[in-house]
């Protein structure tokens, strides 16, 4: 007997077919029944005759774009539904290109692709004003439209009514035109678009640290408002810059100024974001059939097959359905509980779209192209034999691709409790005249495909898709796979700052040369080249000013410059003058040469050698900085540094195997180009010799001690604190003196004393030429100093899916999510460390933060099981390793190591810990790390599906509901969520015995599946039972319970007789068994 469900289902179709009056439904394979010898007119007549009718009728015949919806009163037009009906229309002009007599079809399909772009170019164009604000501050608010009237090319909706920000939409413009104008066609008509699509690129460039509302417009998967960085919009970002770096716009017939240029250090950021983002979309979708776009046609942004294969098992395994993919998990898009009338969504509510997700067929038509591309012919039949039941027919007998198929509300209840069981039914858009036009483009794209009447490269004249055994022959100015294994030599030039210097270095063995040996080439610093690109893609007329003044990074730097009729090579920014010490500690100098080194061999992928400027300075050579710059330059010569290639040779003969740029767009604006000053040879007398010990010795500890009593000069008056400061020769009382006149005056001592600056200047200087670490450090804070790449450097923590938080360890962080300016960064670090006492730990903080943005970088395993890096914590964590270190004596002072020593030793803090060390040691570093243990984010998950109430510790409370009904086990909101509730916690090894305990709840439940939590689960309850339970074993007075009185439970080992873990399992074990138990099917104890 037929179920309930299934007579509901045959009713609702019985309707469905009277109100089409048979208008669909008819088997797709009629419509395929064409002879196997069909000649290649007639197959193109049918793909020509179907374009015309599904896409092409509804193209708008004054902007040429496409409406989003095909009935008559609809005026919207997306621009990434655009962009893939004019592709399917290129793409047919393709096959017609095969054949002569083409009736004129290939010209009328090239130019409908043609007035697409362009009515999109034109769109865009028009808003300019955006552009230029959006380059230096990409907000959601500053943004180019991704809507406008299809007529008109108007602006549709303001931005509090629409999800405009979408990267992957100009990204997939750009690379669209690439590819199309390098199959022949020409979009680019002027200098005037050529300057706006230059300003398109930068605003593309800065993708990785830009938040979205990614392809569904929707942002956070939570549908809230908010924005999210996503794997898609930076993979597409990164296809669009390789494909469009030195592009030229006006194809065969161009000149050097229709040449696009891309920041390389800007694209590899992009490249280093996605691959650290990748699996994952964002941090609310752990995966999303966007991604497919983006890994596969037509960006194939992942260069590491591994990592390919790796997403896309992903989205197979969680998002397939019989009718489609769907978008992502809990996708309430068009669903039947579906408020329509709202366009956020409230908390809780996504757990009522679990399981009935709309599923769209689009996605087994990219996995069909993707097949074809990778020469799968298994999975192309695979696809295809999903597909042909999901697609209907017109009257003609073309093909109609439904956008998604619902289940409807009737059957909604029985689909949740068992997925899958259901039938979905068709989206209005794909049937009864109302077409889908980006799924109906993109299936005519891939039935070309597949029919080989195009190839793969055909539709990807510039190789996006390079197979695996061609890697090694791609011969592209800049590939997005590059040579298989990178074993570049770089050319190394040493530049001595003075003659003399030179002359002294001789005797040394080492040969260098000086700025006026090699000339007529000009050596300049990357800010002078930052000047000559502001003038890149200048238009006043769209009121475009220009590249924004972003730093030139170690790869663009290494190549060689042609401007104005001049040769110009750069050196690299680690070896610019900066007014932040850190540039006072050679050995960090050596470092980041070292690291610069690395890393140009790693990702240097153009013809030409790199070319590598080493700046040596005289002030580099004094005192005990000589031996360790010697050592190095040792290094060079012999022609290996760091496990890198090197080879050194005069610059003029290195330059003929050199990259070079023609910055040729100078020319335009010749007459308003400033003077560039090139770096200059030291004017010294002639007969002067280099002095090397013109600097004393490291610093004792006692020189680093104030010679006042601090807490006496604080009771005294302020002239008579003033009056001390300037008679006192003591540097470091100096400093102390200025921080109790700034505690007592507040900033405005500066204005009363203008001498006060210059003096504190003075001490800062002199303070770090005699290495007295800890009175530079105070006095930079004093001052407000700021490090230069500070923002750059939170950015690579942002992008590696880490949060950030600045503060003092003990006092209240501030927690970074998104990338900020340098201005707010600082604010942030003076206003969270000063009040509270630590003024020198305000630039110590700024150390770290540019030390760990390098290490997550090159080794982002140091930071496994680290969610939220805490820079105050990580400075306890150094504290608690120097005390170790010391044993029973007085440990070092943190803030009396030099920059290179606080590198070191941070590196030290985060290698995985010793087995030698105690366990109070190892809780107490992991614990000021936030480090947890493999998969615990998942088990937390796991706890709280089994504790109604939630979970409390240090009084912040982790509820059930609606955690469990917004979010899914395995997305990053989570995990930062549980990181959240635990930030209260004090001491770092009672956080870890937190953590311990949490593994211990979680493998309990596992172990017991009738068990659950009745109450709220306090977890310093639990603990405090456990360290009762041990006082009582090892015969300790039961005292009151106090954290700081727990150092032997704390040292104790978390396995074995008596090991901490057994404390806490005999807690939980008591907490759980004071509720009720589940009945259980296979009960032992049951009788009947």
């Amino acid at each position: 007997m037929a179920s309930l469900a299934d007579v509901g289902w045959k009713l609702l179709e019985f309707k469905a077919r009277s109100k089409r009056s048979g208008s669909i439904y008819e088997p797709l394979k009629l419509s395929f029944l064409h002879r196997e010898d069909e000649p290649l007119w007639e197959k193109l007549d049918r793909y020509y005759n179907a374009v015309k009718c599904t896409i092409l009728n509804y193209q708008s015949p004054t902007t040429g774009l496409f409406p989003v919806k095909t009935y008559s009163t609809c005026r919207e037009a997306k621009v990434r539904d655009s962009l893939y009906c004019a592709a399917s229309s290129w793409a047919l002009a393709l096959a017609y290109r095969r054949i002569d007599d083409d009736m004129g079809r290939t010209h009328e399909l090239e130019h409908s692709a043609i007035k697409c772009m362009r009515g999109i170019l034109y769109c865009y164009m028009r808003q300019s004003d955006k552009v230029e604000q959006f380059k230096q501050d990409p907000s959601p608010s500053k943004c180019l439209h991704s809507v406008f009237n299809v007529h008109s090319g108007d602006e549709v909706h303001s931005y509090n009514d629409y999800s405009h920000l979408q990267i992957d939409a100009v990204s997939l413009f750009l690379l669209y035109l690439v590819e199309m104008i390098c199959s022949g066609l020409q979009i680019i008509y002027n200098t005037d678009e050529v300057s706006f699509i230059q300003n398109l690129v930068f605003c593309v460039e800065r993708a990785y640290r830009v938040p979205d509302f990614g392809m569904w417009e929707r942002g956070s998967k939570y549908n809230n408002g908010s924005t999210e960085l996503h794997s898609s919009s930076v993979g597409l970002a990164k296809a669009a810059l390789e494909a469009i770096n030195g592009f030229n716009l006006f194809g065969n017939q161009g000149c050097s100024w229709s040449v696009i240029f891309v920041d390389l250090d800007a694209h590899n950021r992009n490249r280093q974001t996605l691959c650290s983002l990748l699996p994952r979309e964002s941090r609310s979708h752990n995966t999303d059939a966007a991604l497919l776009p983006c890994i596969s046609y037509p960006a194939f942004a992942v260069d590491d097959d591994a990592l390919y294969s790796q997403t896309l098992d992903k989205i197979v395994r969680k998002l397939k359905g019989k009718y489609g993919f769907k978008r992502f998990l809990r996708d309430g898009y068009r669903t039947a509980n579906e408020d329509k009338t709202r366009r956020y969504y409230k908390p809780a509510e996504m757990k009522l779209f679990d399981g009935i997700e709309c599923e769209f067929p689009l996605f087994f038509i990219y996995m069909m192209i993707d097949g074809v591309f990778r020469g799968n012919k298994a999975q192309v039949k695979e696809y295809q034999d999903l597909l042909e039941p999901v697609i209907f027919q017109t009257f003609e007998g073309h093909a109609v691709i439904p956008k998604y198929y619902h289940v409807p509300a009737d059957f909604v209840e029985a689909e949740q409790k068992k997925h899958g069981s259901q039938k979905r039914f068709p989206s209005n858009s794909g049937r009864d005249g109302m077409f889908h036009l980006w799924g109906q483009a993109l299936y005519n794209i891939a039935r070309l495909l597949v029919d080989e009447l195009i190839s793969p490269s055909d539709i990807d004249p510039i190789h996006r898709y390079v197979p695996w055994q061609d890697q090694r022959n791609v011969s592209m100015r800049y590939s997005n796979q590059g040579p298989i294994e990178n074993d570049v030599v770089i050319h190394v030039a040493l530049i001595a700052e003075s003659m003399r210097l030179q002359v002294f270095l001789n005797t040394y063995g080492i040969q260098t040369q000086t700025p006026q040996q090699v000339e007529p080439i000009q050596i300049w610093p990357q800010k002078e080249l930052v000047k000559a690109y502001r003038f890149l893609a200048i238009n006043k007329k769209l009121g475009l000013s220009g590249r924004p003044e972003r730093p030139v990074g170690c790869i663009g730097t290494c190549k060689i410059y042609r401007i104005l009729g001049k040769t110009v090579v750069c050196y690299p920014i680690v070896f610019d003058l900066s007014d932040f010490y850190l540039s006072q500690d050679v050995m960090l100098l050596i470092d980041d040469i070292k690291n610069a080194l690395q890393f140009i061999k790693q990702f240097w992928k153009m013809k030409g050698r790199p070319l590598f400027l080493v700046l040596i300075r005289e002030d580099n050579i004094k005192g005990s900085r000589f031996n360790p710059v010697l050592d190095m330059l040792a290094s060079f010569k012999k022609g290996n540094i760091g496990g890198v290639k090197v080879h050194v040779d005069r610059l003029q003969t290195l330059i003929s195997g050199a990259e070079v740029e023609q910055l040729d767009f100078l020319r335009v604006n010749e007459a308003e180009i400033p003077e560039f000053k090139s770096f200059e040879e030291l004017e010294l007398p002639k007969h002067s010799k280099v002095k090397r010990q013109t600097s004393t010795p490291n610093a004792s500890d006692l020189e680093q001690q104030p010679e006042i009593d601090i807490n006496e000069w604080q009771q005294k008056p302020t002239y008579e604190i003033m009056r001390k400061f300037h008679d006192c020769d003591c540097l470091a009382s100096q400093a102390q003196l200025a921080l109790i006149l700034l505690r007592k005056e507040g900033p405005d001592l500066f204005a009363k004393d203008e001498n006060m600056q210059d003096e504190l200047e003075r001490i800062y200087r002199r303070a770090g030429s005699r290495k007295l670490w800890s009175v530079v450090r105070l006095a930079a804070s004093l001052l407000t100093k700021l490090v230069d790449s500070l923002a750059p450097s939170i950015t690579s923590v942002l992008v590696h899916g880490k949060q950030v938080t600045l503060g003092l360890f003990g006092h209240k962080e501030e927690v970074i999510s998104n990338p900020l300016s340098p201005g707010v960064i600082k604010d942030i670090i003076y206003s969270r460390c000063c009040p509270n006492g630590g003024e020198r730990e305000a630039v110590l903080q700024q150390e770290l933060v540019i030390h760990i943005g390098w290490i997550i970088s090159n080794n982002p395993e140091l930071f496994s099981g680290m969610l939220k890096i805490r820079i105050g914590w990580i400075v306890q964590a150094m504290k608690h390793e120097l005390e170790i270190r010391a044993g029973d004596m007085a440990p070092q002072d943190i803030y009396q190591l030099s920059p290179s020593e606080v590198k070191q030793l941070l590196l030290d803090v985060l290698q995985p810990q010793q087995t030698g060390r105690s366990w109070l040691n190892r809780r107490q570093i992991d614990g000021s790390l936030n480090r947890t243990p493999l998969g615990f984010h998942d088990r937390v998950w796991q706890i709280l599906e089994r504790t109604p109430n939630g979970l409390i510790v240090a009084s912040i409370h982790l509820p059930q509901q609606p955690t469990l009904s917004d979010m899914t086990m395995y997305e990053m909101n989570f995990s930062l969520l549980v990181e959240e509730t635990l930030k209260n916690i004090v001491l770092p090894e009672y956080r870890q015995i937190i953590v311990e305990l949490l593994m211990v709840v979680s493998i309990v439940l596992e172990r017991n599946p009738e068990l659950e939590f009745q109450d709220k689960v306090d977890l310093d309850c639990l603990v405090k039972e456990a360290f009762s339970d041990f006082q009582k074993d090892c015969s300790q007075p039961k005292d009151k319970f106090v954290q700081d009185d727990m150092e032997s439970f704390y040292n104790t080992p978390a396995l074995g007789k008596n090991g901490t873990s057994s404390y806490l399992t005999k807690a939980v074990m008591i907490q759980l068994l004071k509720g009720e138990m589940k009945p259980c099917k296979d009960d032992p104890c049951s009788v009947s």
